[in-house]
């Protein structure tokens, strides 16, 4: 494979490109999608989903301006890695420290940047499975896909990804720009649709319930039966032939319509919906938007890849800032606020937040739903595939984004030769660091293999009921064991979402302190956007760390995802050490720098 050691990517990226590829990684329509999902699956904390984010938003906000400042004074590639080390040589005595700084950093945002794209990747294979069980529910279910069908899914697009990302940017930025297009269209439309669906259905009124089997909606009550199932005695659904449900009748024989109510919690005391829209946004319990917010920096990060692009743009000290405030301000504050609000006011009697945490797509269910309501009984499960179109889009657009970046920043590493492998190569043709990005690929498709092994652990588990009712075969029931088996299992999908969520707490505490360092003294320094804003960031991010390890012990939210993903940061910060010492051993360098500029 041709390649070369010194070769310069070409800048070829303007405001629009750089913006585009920003956009991509926040994607709105697959994050929706996404992270609905699993923050549903985040037990009693799910009421604050909406006020979660809000702070999460607080918190990327503080760290995106302190990215927008120091790519104005260091435009290049790599990120926070090429910050780290100018931040240290541009100061008089801690010069010494860039390798250390610089190797800290990039070494902690691989955390973030590896596991990233395995988590899409595994999306993408959740997203087909519910697809084709959608499609064909007797070869696979819709709600619970099969695990092996998800894993195929994510190998095969983890490489179909790479192979865009080794033909460049371009190509890139173009397909980022047009999925943007679709996407918001796509996802503000079916929030409309959503809102006006709770609007339009006062409690009492007839309405539609959402039957997770069939995967359609119905606006009738369900006959039910008492039976036992796996030795727990269970109210069971009756169906036809065709696995529809059979309708509830009165005495007269009538068929009892489904009439819709938003109580908010059920006798056990599980939540269930939002009574009024005052509740959607409502702080309900601190611990909890805490608890949110570190499951929702997963739909808010991404504004800071474009600095990764840096020696790809054409006039980086002025672009690259306005991108990185651009992309978070318009996906986060216009989009998520509005589409999270009315996914949350939409709960209901007919599909209650319980609902969504065992579905592997609950906004997929949801527009069956306003599909149904808007376009006649049926309808709603072809509009929701249009939509789920767009939603698989989203995730080639922020699936080839993050790659992208995260490429880049091991190719900066192995251009300094702080990463073994070979790994600062560009091709010669493309100028892409193509050694970077198909080791990605095979990381990723495996991070996306584990995402998928477990995905319904935990307080998702299945019910006994559900379980018996899945298709059964290789490629839809393996895995699918008893509830109580898969009920002890951590939800590897949640905990591989916080493992690259506490990898970008690191990543971005360290760089607010960046922020600090730069402006040190500076002729340009300002009190506010460096001093009181990147403190606040570094406060947050800490914060939010800090609630992995608090909060599962004071009985908050899960616990077996938080301190497995902890466990997995602790590992991979040990073997950083261990690579720092051995590889720096043996290029010959030091751990403090012996000269002001630093050897390659």
């Amino acid at each position: 494979m041709p390649e070369v050691a010194t070769g310069e990517m070409k800048p070829t990226l303007g405001l629009t490109g750089l913006t585009s590829n920003a956009m991509a990684l926040i994607a709105p329509g697959a994050f929706l999608w996404l992270t609905f999902a699993i923050q549903a699956a985040e037990g009693t904390t799910a009421p604050s989903m909406w006020i979660g984010i809000a702070g999460a938003l607080l918190l990327c906000l503080s760290t995106a301006v302190c990215y927008a400042e120091m790519a104005k004074l260091y435009p290049g590639t790599g990120s926070s890695y090429y910050f780290a080390e100018q931040a240290f040589l541009d100061r008089e005595k801690a010069w010494k420290y860039a390798r250390l700084s610089k190797f800290i950093v990039g070494w902690a945002s691989h955390l973030y940047y590896w596991i990233y794209p395995g988590v899409m990747v595994g999306v993408m294979g959740i997203l087909c499975g519910y697809l084709v069980g959608t499609l064909w529910p007797n070869l696979m279910s819709a709600s619970n896909p099969g695990l092996f069908f998800m894993m195929l899914v994510a190998v095969v697009f983890s490489f179909s990804i790479a192979s865009i990302a080794h033909r460049g940017v371009n190509s890139s930025t173009t397909v980022n720009l047009a999925i943007n297009l679709i996407q918001i269209v796509a996802l503000v439309l079916f929030s409309i649709l959503a809102l006006g669906y709770r609007v339009n259905h006062p409690p009492g009124s007839v309405a539609y319930q959402f039957d997770s089997t069939s995967g359609e909606a119905y606006t009738y009550e369900f006959q039910t039966s008492t039976a036992v199932v796996a030795g727990v005695s269970t109210d069971t659904i009756l169906r036809d032939a065709n696995s529809v449900p059979l309708p509830k009748e009165d005495a007269a024989g009538n068929v009892v319509p489904f009439r819709i109510s938003y109580e908010e919690h059920d006798a056990q005391g599980n939540f269930l919906a939002h009574p009024s829209a005052k509740s959607v946004v409502a702080v309900h319990h601190w611990s909890w938007v805490f608890i949110q917010a570190t499951i929702a920096i997963l739909i808010l990060v991404g504004f800071e890849s474009v600095t990764a692009m840096g020696g790809e743009a054409k006039n980086a000290k002025r672009d690259v800032p306005i991108a990185v405030m651009v992309s978070l301000l318009v996906q986060g504050v216009v989009f998520y606020f509005f589409e999270y609000f009315c996914a949350n006011y939409f709960l209901n009697s007919g599909y209650t937040m319980q609902t969504a945490s065992g579905s592997a797509a609950p906004i997929g269910d949801m527009m069956v739903v306003v599909g149904d309501a808007l376009f006649g009984p049926g309808n709603g499960r072809t509009f929701m595939l249009c939509e789920a179109f767009t939603v698989f889009l989203a995730l080639i657009g922020t699936t080839l984004s993050c790659m992208n970046t995260g490429a880049r920043v091991t190719y900066a590493m192995g251009k300094d030769k702080e990463v073994r492998g070979n790994l600062g190569l560009l091709h010669s043709k493309n100028l892409t660091p193509h050694r970077a990005i198909w080791t990605l690929a095979i990381i990723s498709a495996v991070i996306g293999c584990v995402a998928v092994s477990v995905p319904f652990g935990d307080g998702s588990a299945p019910t006994a009921a559900t379980i018996a009712s899945i298709p059964h075969g290789f490629w839809s029931s393996v895995g699918y064991t008893t509830h109580e088996k898969m009920a002890a299992l951590p939800n590897t999908l949640l905990t591989v979402t916080l493992a690259s969520n506490f990898g970008t707490f690191i990543l971005y505490a360290l760089s607010c302190t960046l922020c600090m360092v730069a402006y040190h003294k500076h002729p340009n320094f300002s009190v506010v956007r460096h001093r009181i804003i990147p403190i606040f960031g570094l406060l947050a991010n800490l914060v939010c760390m800090g609630a992995y390890l608090v909060f599962p012990f004071e009985g908050i939210g899960t616990k077996m995802e938080p301190l497995s993903a902890l466990g997995i940061a602790a590992l991979w910060g040990l073997y950083g050490l261990y690579h720092f010492l051995t590889t720096g051993k043996a290029a010959g360098k030091t751990t403090l720098l012996q000269t002001r500029t630093p050897a390659a």
